[in-house]
């Protein structure tokens, strides 16, 4: 068609310049031109196809042609009759041709309140409008794309099908919300795609993986994949109605921290990890023999570097491919529950890393993270923080801890690094930061979005866990919002584990000059909800491994570990522990191999094994070791001064009715006949003795109970002389009967 030719086609329909910046990919408002639009009486269909020679539209057996508009453009438009939806027929050079539905056919898929609520920044489920969804429209499957890039020029899906080509799918505005959506026929289940997004400069970004992609390819190749997430059909009811009781501040809670990547690899099959079905067996079997309540998995939200263990996460709403789909990840959780285990997962709302397909620059702006490197950038990680003061931004993190408790039935979150969101100064030196709007330190909007993201999840998941990896002295981390805290149910008490761990490391003879290590963290174990971590944190990047900490030869290793451990699960606090810590794992551990199960079948590290075993059936059976692990009325010393013999003692109560447990601790090598207060006469029953053979110790101890006289001592009515094992720890119950 000459340029004169085209002159038929009315000017409200297609003009050249709207053809021109169709053709170059630089149009803003394509559904304005491209598809179905009348004028008068008639209606035309303007269509984009840069591999066509020809085009038309068909209706049923009816063919209508649509004309290329100019010479050098690939855009062309024609008159339809019929009034029933089209197809479209692109013919090729040699011949060849195609027929497809035209996305330009169909009209907005985004409600008017889901637009306000985006807009406003008050959408609690943003996953169930942007992203991907496999749907319907018109009786037609495809798939619907939506994106939040609010001062882009032109927003496009691209993929394999469409080639790639930025210019075949640019998909239309919503408003003023910032979002961009589109519905594209036949496109369903496993298609790779990005965003071509033309900033508002005209300059055209890096191509980016959806912020809200429900799944991806695998690494390094790094396009989201399109996931139908829909219908799973979940068997976990009695779990999920039950699951108050389990996280509650009164029940045993144990924790067993692991990365899928390195638990367990399939050495028969080139190392590889295992999938999330087969971790629903193994992992899950494993952790309910060990007798622990809860897994904890470091993050599975999609990530770029295997080397960040998660924790620089790109695909928020994606579990990792690197273990199988959506679904397969939900096998897991339901496993997990079906065990009467709890799932946890490791969230990471504090930063992310700079990928050029990740969310730095998303629209070529900064909307996601701040643009001022001093409140934007993290030092010690290279990676962008978010904006946690943008509606939309804390929105969409507030959104995705919902997304992983409601679609996959998540029992907790753990948050990592809150330290570093609550301080602006974090990590940095005089002028390298910005005050608070008053001048001080604290980032108010990152402490209003941590507050929000508790009173949301936990108002609309009932009985799940917030936990905060928090390494400051914060005020009321675990308190309510209400009262002034930021809301989490439980926080890691970094403080214990640093002091504790520091005691143990010593040679015993110098234990005496630090005694108050292991008594200092009992000042303050019940101004939070504590939860007590030997997380991966400790065991890498030339810490060694637990084993290794300890001090002495072979025997006093073991046998100082077993006591640690001891201490750690009669000390108030919920539990966790790191894979392969469990058994006492000789060498660091090391994400790209699976931890030392050969070890895990050696006398020594099985007899570990058996103690964590026994302090976790202990831990559960006996309610004064887990009832009031968080309030001050289930604990009392009975010896916390004795630095010289390096013996602590104490008792844990439950409920009025529970019997009380003693906990009595011998961090010496010295084997000692120890008199010691106890809280009523009779006989005490040995319930625990980390020196039992069974254990890998020397079978020392008190035959199985002491018998406590009205002799006082300690400041307590009864005493009796205990026997304690070289760098042991015991455990007596009152024995009514």
């Amino acid at each position: 068609m000459t340029n004169e030719a085209k002159t038929d086609v009315p000017a409200s329909i297609l003009t050249q310049d709207s053809a021109k910046r169709l053709a170059n990919g630089t149009h803003d408002d394509p559904f304005g031109v491209l598809g179905p639009h009348k004028a008068g009486r008639a209606t035309w269909v303007t269509a984009l196809d840069p591999g066509a020679v020809t085009m038309a539209a068909v209706i049923g057996a009816k063919s209508f042609p649509l004309t290329r508009f100019s010479p050098d453009l690939p855009v062309f438009c024609g008159k339809v009759t019929g009034g029933k939806p089209y197809r479209l027929r692109g013919t090729g050079p040699d011949g060849t041709s195609w027929d497809y539905d035209d996305a330009y056919r169909f009209g907005p898929v985004m409600g008017e309140m889901d637009e306000y609520l985006l807009g406003e920044g008050t959408h609690q489920r943003i996953w169930t409008v942007l992203g991907a969804h496999v749907t319907e429209r018109d009786g037609t499957n495809g798939t619907h794309f939506a994106v939040w890039a609010p001062n882009a020029q032109r927003v496009s899906v691209v993929g394999g099908f469409n080639h790639w080509d930025g210019r075949r799918h640019p998909m239309r505005r919503r408003g003023k919300t910032g979002v961009w959506e589109i519905f594209v026929p036949d496109v369903g289940e496993t298609a790779a795609y990005k965003y071509e997004i033309l900033g508002a400069d005209g300059t055209l970004q890096p191509l980016k993986a959806d912020p809200v992609g429900f799944g991806s390819q695998h690494p390094p190749e790094n396009a989201s994949v399109v996931r139908d997430i829909r219908g799973y059909g979940w068997d976990d009811a009695q779990w999920m109605t039950d699951r108050p009781a389990h996280n509650a501040r009164t029940a045993p809670i144990s924790v067993y921290e692991a990365h899928l990547g390195s638990w367990r690899r399939r050495m028969d099959e080139g190392g590889r990890p295992l999938s999330y079905k087969e971790a629903a067996i193994d992992l899950v079997e494993y952790a309910h023999d060990m007798g622990f309540t809860h897994i904890e998995l470091m993050p599975v939200s999609e990530y770029p570097f295997d080397g960040s263990w998660g924790y620089q996460p790109v695909g928020l709403f994606a579990p990792t491919v690197r273990h199988g789909p959506p679904h397969e990840f939900r096998d897991l959780v339901e496993a997990a529950h079906q065990k009467g285990l709890g799932i946890i997962l490791d969230w990471v709302p504090g930063h992310f890393p700079t990928d050029a397909h990740g969310l730095g620059k998303f629209d070529g702006t900064s909307v996601y993270e701040h643009a001022d490197p001093r409140e934007g950038f993290h030092q010690d990680w290279n990676t962008l923080i978010y904006n946690y003061g943008r509606v939309e931004v804390a929105n969409f993190l507030i959104s995705n801890a919902l997304y992983w408790l409601e679609e996959y039935h998540v029992d907790g979150l753990r948050v990592d690094a809150v330290a570093s969101m609550l301080y602006r100064d974090y990590s940095r030196a005089e002028g390298q930061w910005v005050p608070n709007k008053d001048g001080g330190r604290e980032n108010y909007e990152a402490i209003a979005m941590l507050q929000k993201v508790n009173t949301i999840t936990y108002g609309e998941a009932p009985g799940i866990m917030t936990v905060a990896e928090e390494s400051t002295s914060y005020p009321g981390v675990s308190q309510p919002v209400s009262a002034g805290g930021l809301g989490f149910g439980y926080k890691w008490n970094m403080g214990w584990m640093n002091d504790t761990l520091d005691y143990i490391k010593r040679d015993p003879i110098h234990r005496q000059h630090h005694h108050h290590q292991m008594t200092f963290g009992l000042h303050y174990a019940f101004s939070e909800n504590f939860i007590l971590p030997i997380s991966h944190d400790e065991v890498v990047h030339g810490k060694g491994s637990m084993l290794e900490k300890m001090p002495g030869i072979d025997w006093e290793k073991f046998a100082n570990l077993r006591a640690y451990y001891g201490f750690m699960w009669g000390h108030p606090g919920k539990k966790l522990i790191f894979m392969g810590c469990e058994f006492a794992q000789p060498a660091e551990w090391n994400h790209d191999a699976q931890i030392d199960w050969d070890a895990a079948a050696r006398p020594p590290h099985a007899g570990v094994q058996n103690l964590v075993r026994d302090l976790n059936a202990v831990y559960r059976a006996e309610p004064a070791l887990h009832v009031k692990d968080c309030t001050s009325d289930g604990f009392q010393w009975i010896e916390a001064n004795d630095a010289e013999a390096s013996v602590f003692a104490w008792i844990r109560r439950g409920n009025a009715d529970d019997p009380e447990v003693v906990v009595v601790c011998n961090f010496t090598p010295m084997e000692r006949s120890y008199r010691l207060g106890m809280p009523k006469s009779g006989r005490w029953r040995e319930i625990l003795n980390s020196d039992a053979e069974v254990y890998g110790g020397g079978g020392r101890g008190n035959m199985g109970a002491v018998t406590a006289s009205g002799s006082d001592h300690n400041g307590q009515p009864a005493s009796a002389t205990v026997n304690l094992p070289p760098l042991s720890v015991i455990y007596l119950v009152h024995d009514d009967a």
